[in-house]
């Protein structure tokens, strides 16, 4: 049991009065203990019960300590009695300082990358997406609150920045697949399943366009290479006439016979890059050669970024009119996205690890502008308008010292005229 209960003012509620009903209570509280003084001191003489000696000190003491907590208090915001006494007033005046010390603070205990990236090594904000993609809010100022944050902040980061970390990431992630196992196991599944054929049938179709668009280049290879004898009795022509008939009945007969000798040599062949995919060193490292070299060219680089452009403004669109976006095939694709994110740890991990080094990125580029907005966004404010909101968000409880000084100083007055009686 503190002071307050002990004097039954805990029962006042000072949301009712505000700053004002508490100041009104520790003031008149100040004014109760000078009139117990006056009242004491009046009683006190020759003959007179100890009491009054008891209750003169404690309204004494509690006086100068009320009094003392209300200059304290006072000095805070302003000048007692409107007097310019030294270090009083010390908010209005200490203003700019104030927001310079709340802004260095801010920017070393938040805005510093290692700090941001302590943080965010503990939260799991690809599990956080993931939840929110399963389960969306369902309508109201939530899902559209939702929305207007998710779109301007796609609008007002760097699309070059931005966009460079995500088609970094996607690059990244590319270069870390190995592509030549899954290309392994699925040629041998199509194979097994017979699915080869048709590819085989594509390939002998290709070559015959080719060769039917061919045909003259032919004729003047095979006249290149033969004598003037040759040319002059025109067997020249019959042999390369005979070629290319040739090449065109060689091509037919694979065409339809599954059983020709040169379809199941290519069938072969198939069969053994499948397993060169899955097991042969040598073929997964060239393979992986050849991804490089197609990631970096300059056409999958276009591609991503106008995958990324298209991305990013069906986003913000689907962002401004979430009810549109989250229905349908889109929302069924976001959902299952959600439930993926919360149960693939590897694609969790990644992503997590993007939000982080994107958000570190931020901090580490915009850290000082945030913190230098602070600083003057705070150097502009009107002095008293900043005691006042000060004030009335601390107040009541400033006015709260007060009523306690009084009381414990009227106590230690107490406390010392017992003593003084003693001794």
């Amino acid at each position: 049991m503190n002071l307050l209960q002990i004097t039954g003012l805990d029962r006042f509620n000072p949301a009712q009065g505000g700053v004002r009903g508490m100041r009104v209570v520790a003031s008149g509280l100040l004014v109760i203990m000078a009139g117990l003084y006056l009242l004491a001191r009046a009683q006190q003489g020759p003959g007179a019960p100890i009491a009054w000696g008891y209750l003169r000190a404690f309204a004494e003491a509690a006086m100068v300590g009320g009094l003392a907590d209300w200059f304290a208090v006072t000095a805070l915001f302003r000048h007692p009695l409107g007097l310019p006494i030294p270090h009083t007033a010390i908010i209005p005046r200490n203003k700019d300082r104030i927001g310079d010390s709340l802004a260095g603070f801010l920017r070393v205990n938040f805005l510093t990358a290692s700090v941001v990236a302590r943080r965010m090594s503990k939260v799991d904000a690809a599990a956080a997406l993931g939840r929110l993609l399963a389960t969306p809010p369902q309508g109201g100022k939530t899902r559209e609150g939702i929305g207007r944050a998710l779109a301007t902040i796609l609008e007002s980061l760097g699309d070059d920045r931005l966009g460079s970390m995500i088609k970094g990431a996607l690059a990244s992630r590319l270069r870390g697949f190995d592509i030549a196992p899954l290309l392994g196991r699925t040629l041998g599944a199509a194979i097994v399943e017979n699915r080869h054929a048709e590819m085989l049938d594509g390939l002998i179709g290709w070559g015959s366009r080719v060769l039917l668009h061919n045909e003259g280049m032919i004729h003047d290879m095979v006249q290149a290479r033969t004598g003037k004898f040759m040319r002059w009795t025109g067997l020249d022509e019959k042999l390369s006439g005979a070629i290319v008939e040739g090449l065109h009945k060689l091509l037919d007969d694979m065409a339809t016979d599954p059983e020709h000798p040169l379809r199941l040599k290519a069938q072969e062949g198939l069969e053994q890059l499948a397993e060169k995919l899955q097991h042969d060193p040598e073929t997964r490292t060239r393979v992986a050669e050849i991804k490089a070299e197609l990631i970096d060219s300059p056409a999958v680089t276009a591609w991503l970024d106008t995958l990324w452009q298209s991305a990013r403004i069906k986003l913000i669109d689907a962002a401004r009119d979430p009810n549109a976006a989250l229905g349908g095939q889109v929302g069924e694709a976001l959902k299952q996205l959600g439930a993926t994110l919360q149960t693939d740890a590897p694609l969790r991990q990644t992503v997590n690890r993007f939000v982080r080094r994107m958000t570190v990125g931020l901090v580490a580029d915009y850290g000082d502008g945030i913190v230098k907005l602070v600083s003057e966004t705070i150097r502009g404010w009107d002095a008293r308008t900043v005691t006042l909101q000060l004030e009335n968000a601390v107040g009541r409880d400033l006015q709260y010292i007060r009523v306690n000084g009084t009381l414990v100083g009227g106590l230690i007055g107490i406390g010392l005229h017992a003593i003084d009686q003693l001794l």
